[in-house]
């Protein structure tokens, strides 16, 4: 039974014949509740792709490492390219090469071989998070016999997003996906959240997204959704300065969010 607003709810932990918590048995629940939200009232669920539904670290950093060397630049290190990851591949680059100050010709160049290796090595070691599949599977099952409605909407183009979703056997579970050269705007604008609203006919209030930064936190703030932070994902530090409604630790536990949350 999932907290109101407790900072932290766990499920019941078995005790062995002697009274010893079989710890190494059974996993804790780490589901911490800001803003409780009717789970059946929920329509549309949208979610983020990179370190949200997959963890795709490893191909980004080699990708951008590989266009730091085209330029004549020094790579980073796995995990300074991690942190910039979330924004889109322009500011992915951007990033990578300094921030601001960075002349745009030698961005442009470092985002054209990004992009054209990226392409080609996109799913050399991208995997679906351990537990994603059978939380998709549960946030689609609804209370009142009808599916929820299922989106992806991310700041990766759109192309390579929709390849490596279908490559990874997530297609089935989502209506539709749209990356960040889809609209005008990129996440944290809510021009692409609002599009889904619009395709799936629902409300604002009846609809959440989750996802692993605060650029997603910022998006359903700004169209209206509720909204759900993964806390295993790349960018996980800026949800401190930027809190979800709801935050989880698991995969498995996005799932919980939707199925259990009725009973608290």
């Amino acid at each position: 039974m999932l907290g109101l607003s407790g900072s932290k709810t766990r499920n019941h932990t078995p005790l062995s014949a002697d009274g010893c918590v079989l710890s190494a048995l059974f996993w804790k629940q780490m589901i911490r509740t800001r803003r409780a939200f009717d789970p059946q009232s929920i329509q549309l669920v949208i979610f983020d792709l990179d370190g949200t539904l997959i963890d795709s670290r490893l191909d980004l950093v080699h990708s951008v490492n590989a266009a730091l060397r085209h330029i004549g630049r020094p790579e980073l290190p796995d995990e300074v390219i991690a942190s910039y990851v979330g924004d889109g591949a322009p500011i992915l680059i951007q990033r990578a090469l300094g921030g601001e100050k960075v002349d745009e010709a030698l961005i442009r160049k470092g985002l054209e071989f990004f992009l054209s290796y990226y392409r080609e090595h996109k799913l050399d070691h991208t995997t679906v998070y351990p537990g994603v599949t059978e939380a998709l599977a549960a946030v689609q099952r609804s209370g009142n016999g009808t599916p929820r409605k299922m989106a992806v909407l991310t700041n990766k183009p759109v192309i390579p997003s929709r390849a490596i979703v279908e490559a990874l056997g997530l297609g089935p579970f989502f209506t539709q996906i749209y990356g960040g050269n889809s609209f005008a705007t990129k996440k944290p604008d809510p021009e692409g959240a609002r599009k889904l609203l619009e395709e799936s006919g629902v409300r604002p209030e009846q609809a959440a997204i989750v996802g692993d930064s605060h650029v997603d936190v910022r998006t359903g703030r700004n169209a209206g959704l509720w909204t759900i932070g993964v806390t295993y994902g790349f960018a996980t530090h800026t949800l401190d300065d930027e809190p979800p409604d709801v935050l989880v630790d698991q995969p498995h536990e996005v799932g919980t969010v939707f199925t259990s949350a009725s009973k608290r």
